[in-house]
């Protein structure tokens, strides 16, 4: 007969077999589990390097294609523009990119007639129907606004009056920097092109509202004079930038040529071919976004 203390060993016996079992199975697991995770470590460091090349790559080709517009940029440009006057109006603009162009621009033989940096306020949908009665109130007597009534129209018919076609500048732009719209600055001297010069990608709860009020008063510049370039940095293409607004209506791109790239070198340079070509009566998408349909650059 089978004792107690037998039964209790046999129990205690398979108890440990189990353990046993247990011990050397997580083992192999945690074996296989350490070796698949070193694997994938592997495999990800293996990415890591490869994106970093490609990425030091890209780099090297932007500065390297930035280095030959700077250094071919000024004979490309020389004499497209001479004897014209220029006024800039800037959006959100980089200091930068706005000292770029304009020595450019000065050596494809164009005077800088002066500058007009607009503020946040003028994109600002709670100050819309302010700048609405603004726009009327400050119209010199003659002068008409686009029968539009948006405020990005309306402030560029009454800046294309003051700016291009011989208005009081200096009565319209103390009005609009008393109010906040502008800064305050030297009223430019009459012009017959403009470039509207912006940042990239708006961003904020009415980001796509302030786009569409710069790129329609570019739109209604172009109309006021001889012709106007909207240049913007990269992500100015997007939904939410002024270049990509005015790309997405093509009633306006059809005259109003646009730039996504004017941070860089060979966007600068575009800027200035882009004037030339508006001069020309041609208007064009270009820069490195999708939405540049018509390439890189306007042709020389």
């Amino acid at each position: 007969m089978m004792s107690l203390r037998y039964h209790v060993v046999s129990i205690a016996a398979v108890f440990l077999a189990l353990a046993l079992g247990v011990v050397l199975g997580a083992s192999g697991v945690s074996d296989r589990l350490l070796s698949a995770v070193s694997t994938e470590r592997d495999e990800l460091g293996g990415r890591v390097q490869t994106l970093t090349g490609e990425r030091d790559d890209l780099a090297a080709a932007a500065r390297a294609s930035d280095e030959f517009a700077r250094r071919v940029g000024p004979a490309a440009v020389r004499g497209l523009l001479d004897g014209r006057a220029v006024t800039i109006v800037t959006a959100g603009a980089e200091v930068a990119d706005r000292d770029g162009l304009v020595a450019l621009l000065g050596q494809a033989g164009a005077a800088v007639a002066g500058e007009v940096t607009l503020t946040p306020a003028v994109g600002d949908p709670a100050r819309a129907d302010q700048l609405r009665e603004l726009t009327a109130g400050l119209l010199p007597s003659g002068a008409q606004l686009p029968a539009a009534s948006d405020t990005g129209s309306l402030l560029g018919g009454l800046l294309g009056g003051a700016l291009l076609e011989g208005g009081d500048a200096a009565a319209v732009l103390d009005g609009l920097a008393a109010a906040g719209f502008v800064q305050a600055g030297d009223p430019p001297a009459p012009a017959t092109l403009v470039v509207v010069l912006t940042g990239g990608a708006l961003t904020g709860v009415d980001a796509a509202d302030a786009a569409a009020v710069v790129a329609r008063l570019a739109a209604e510049l172009d109309r006021r004079g001889a012709g106007a370039v909207l240049a913007g940095r990269t992500g100015s293409a997007d939904s939410t930038g002024p270049v990509g607004v005015a790309r997405a209506d093509s009633t306006v791109t059809a005259a109003l040529s646009t730039v996504d790239d004017v941070q860089s070198g060979p966007g600068q340079v575009s800027t200035v071919l882009a004037l030339r070509e508006q001069l020309d009566g041609r208007a064009g998408r270009y820069g490195t976004a999708a939405t540049a349909s018509d390439g890189a650059a306007p042709a020389a």
